[in-house]
């Protein structure tokens, strides 16, 4: 697998782009860092950030968009046109730099396109604007655009906040350019299986990215990948496997008290193990013990992952 990391979690109390870069570029096993548009630009124009990545042996995994200040209100779907287009904008802006970058992709979360009150939005409305709007996207690149979806935070109510929400978004705009990105503590927060989700979109060829994490159900909680859902996270690395995924997975955990560093050779570490387990066992026997759906021959499976017994 090919693991990137969340550049934020390496900006303490002043630290720089520069200093974190030089930081994740010491740690074995990341290849790659993700950025946010515009964020992380304003420290370090796109020539000097192709600079200091090429410096530290480090790629781009994605360009991540973050709307800020005047999108408050929603993105896409707000209700002032020229916001909406602004928004647009920006996602044009962020492909540009993503290309200069030699980015693998471009990842969209439309945290304040949603709603916090009955009688807020036209539903239908908004859902056409945010069509239209993915659709002049994808057809201003040939790069992968990747919508990530999040139950709630920064609203109440996300307009795309599901794996079938958002599945159905990927699937009226029609673009092949068009997918999803999966993060584990987001699908956790709405109910959801991430192997399931993982799976049918790796059969589709829809699954653009992984976000892994972990943590409670109830907040974005960012913790170490597999401290809390360990099977869940098991289960999630035989689908990749099966379906040979060859995107990037992101550490999207956000260390509080933990050494940033270590925290991060950590989810390294814990990757590298659960792929360790599957390969003991193999493939096919995950799969034929799926086929028996007989709870005592899972427990047996999870006994000998365990054990580290072929």
């Amino acid at each position: 697998m090919k693991y990137a990391t969340r550049i934020n979690s390496f900006l303490g109390a002043g630290d720089t782009i520069s200093g974190a870069l030089e930081k994740i570029g010491r740690i074995s096993g990341i290849e790659y860092v993700d950025l946010n548009y515009p964020e992380h630009f304003q420290e370090l124009p796109k020539e000097q950030m192709k600079e200091k990545l090429a410096e530290n042996n480090l790629k781009v995994s994605a360009v991540n968009l973050r709307f800020r200040k005047k999108f408050r209100d929603g993105e896409f779907g707000n209700i002032d046109e020229e916001i909406s287009r602004d928004a647009v904008k920006l996602c044009r802006e962020a492909i540009q730099v993503c290309e200069y970058l030699e980015g693998t992709q471009i990842i969209i979360w439309l945290g304040y396109d949603g709603y916090d009150y009955s009688f807020q939005i036209q539903y239908e409305e908004v859902w056409d604007k945010l069509v239209a709007a993915f659709r002049e996207i994808c057809a201003a690149t040939s790069l992968p655009v990747s919508i990530e979806y999040k139950p709630y935070e920064e609203r109440v109510h996300a307009y795309l906040d599901s794996y079938g929400t958002t599945r159905l978004m990927v699937q009226e705009v029609g673009k092949q350019n068009l997918g999803m990105t999966l993060d584990f503590c987001h699908m956790l927060m709405k109910g959801e299986n991430p192997a399931f989700a993982a799976a049918m979109l790796l059969r589709d060829g829809k699954l653009f990215t992984v976000h892994l994490n972990d943590g409670e159900g109830n907040t974005d909680d960012g913790l170490i990948v597999g401290s809390v859902h360990l099977w869940k996270t098991v289960e999630l690395f035989y689908y990749l496997k099966k379906y040979e995924y060859d995107g990037i997975i992101y550490f999207d955990t956000f260390p509080k008290i933990q050494h940033t560093e270590e925290e991060c050779r950590a989810n390294v570490d814990m990757c590298r193990r659960i792929e360790e387990m599957i390969g003991r066992v193999g493939l096919d026997y995950i799969a034929d013990v799926i086929r028996q759906n007989s709870v005592p021959a899972i427990a047996a499976m999870m006994s000998r992952m365990l054990a580290g017994e072929v």
